[in-house]
């Protein structure tokens, strides 16, 4: 009898140790007294603390005619800040031992710290982050130097194909919306230190902030830490809404370029951050083209025909529709007919759906690889940022397996019907014959 007793209290035990397992991390959450909302996963693994700030100053932010402008103002923030130029913030921060991170994207303008949780480490380099967060100087000279190096990027840029296809389809895509606009060399010309100040003030506001936190320290601390990082925050926010995208009409654009290569674009926007058909469309992305050498589209375009050595798609959630896009690169002469079999593939999809085999395989491969999403610090910050920003259930990382394994066939078939439209897909191709 005592070795059923203890024979089942390992075998519950063994249960109980498996739902941990497969369980995502708890994610505390509260607003700061600056006004700062805080997203906070405990983790004493390795004695590490990962920091992010999150501001919706991301590049859509910027007027049309300033492009450019939250690229720059983020990459201002660590050339100088109170007393410090860039070179002694640069010389105190390796003192520390501490990595500064970030970056914009379309909606998030992103500052990023990760550092030893060890108090002496940890403190002077929350200093610095809190100093370059707080008052950051700007200086004209630095300005003018890498207004400098954009415009020589983005000349640069503007000779390669696969640079001038994506300049061209965002545009396309978001006619006259902020998401379809992209720096030029005249638009950063036009930005003066006077625009750089007030992007900051108006974007970079603490009741605008999104703090996550990530590593080996209390609750108690990481109150202490976001209201220390947020409070000396520009009081003002500008807000973070962007305007309704209008869905363009279909159209096929051809730019001539002597690349030996056409790249090939297209899509639609589709997907906003937080729909429900999120998981639908992940599942059902991956078998379409998003799965590697798994995928439809991989193993038409590449190992069926060899049209292109490299085929994807891939949904982008945004706070308003992010696009579905599908990419290649084929040969100039095969681009017609590489593009015609891309679009065979989709229709099909779009009509059909997966078939049994590649929705199992699918979604055993998402579900049992999730824990390797997740499974350091710095990846777990990503989502915890993520979840915040948008305003995600706490629970998300919780129920990621589950929703996986629970989407269908029928499921993914009435996503895509409701989020693709072939009719009204834009087309760009550059160099193609």
């Amino acid at each position: 009898m005592k070795k059923v007793l203890a024979a089942a209290s390992l075998f519950f035990l063994f249960l109980a140790a498996a739902a941990q397992a497969v369980a995502g991390p708890r994610i505390e959450h509260w607003r700061a007294p600056s006004g700062a909302q805080v997203f906070f996963v405990e983790s004493r693994a390795v004695p590490i603390i990962d920091v992010q700030i999150d501001f919706p100053a991301g590049d859509a932010f910027a007027p049309a005619d300033k492009a450019g402008l939250a690229g720059l103002v983020r990459g201002l923030l660590d050339a100088g800040a109170g007393e410090l130029d860039e070179n002694q913030l640069a010389d105190r921060l390796a003192d520390t031992g501490a990595i500064l991170g970030g970056g914009t994207d379309l909606d998030r303008a992103s500052v990023a710290l990760r550092s030893l949780s060890a108090p002496r480490e940890r403190e002077a380099a929350l200093a610095l982050l809190r100093l370059l967060l707080q008052q950051p100087v700007f200086p004209a000279t630095v300005l003018e130097r890498e207004k400098a190096r954009a415009i020589a990027a983005i000349r640069e840029a503007e000779t390669r194909p696969a640079s001038i296809a994506s300049k061209r389809f965002f545009a396309a895509l978001y006619p006259g919306h902020p998401y379809g606009q992209s720096a030029t060399a005249e638009s950063v010309g036009r930005i003066g230190r006077e625009d750089v100040v007030a992007y900051y003030r108006a974007h970079y506001a603490a009741r605008g902030a999104t703090v996550s936190i990530v590593g080996d320290l209390a609750r108690a601390e990481a109150e202490a830490l976001a209201q220390r990082l947020t409070e000396g925050l520009p009081a003002a926010a500008a807000g973070d809404a962007l305007p309704e995208v209008a869905p363009p009409g279909p159209a096929i654009l051809r730019i001539e370029h002597p690349a030996s290569q056409a790249h090939i674009l297209l899509g639609q926007p589709a997907l906003r951050r937080g729909d429900a058909d999120h998981f639908p469309l992940f599942v059902g992305n991956y078998i379409l083209g998003g799965g590697g050498f798994a995928s439809r589209l991989m193993k038409e375009v590449r190992e069926k025909r060899g049209y292109a050595y490299s085929v994807y798609s891939y949904f982008q959630p945004q706070k308003q529709p992010g696009p579905f896009v599908i990419g290649l690169q084929t040969r100039r002469d095969q681009a017609g007919a590489a593009l015609e079999l891309v679009g065979r593939v989709l229709r099909d999809f779009l009509a059909r759906g997966p078939d049994e085999a590649e929705l199992r395989a699918a979604r055993r491969n998402l579900a049992d690889g999730f824990p390797l999403r997740i499974d350091s610090n710095g990846k777990l910050l990503e989502y915890v940022a993520m979840i915040g920003f948008y305003g995600l259930p706490l629970d998300y990382l919780d129920d990621f397996p589950r929703k996986v394994e629970a989407v269908t066939a029928a499921d993914i078939r009435a996503a895509f019907a409701r989020h693709v439209r072939p009719e009204a897909l834009v087309t760009v191709i550059v160099g193609g014959e």
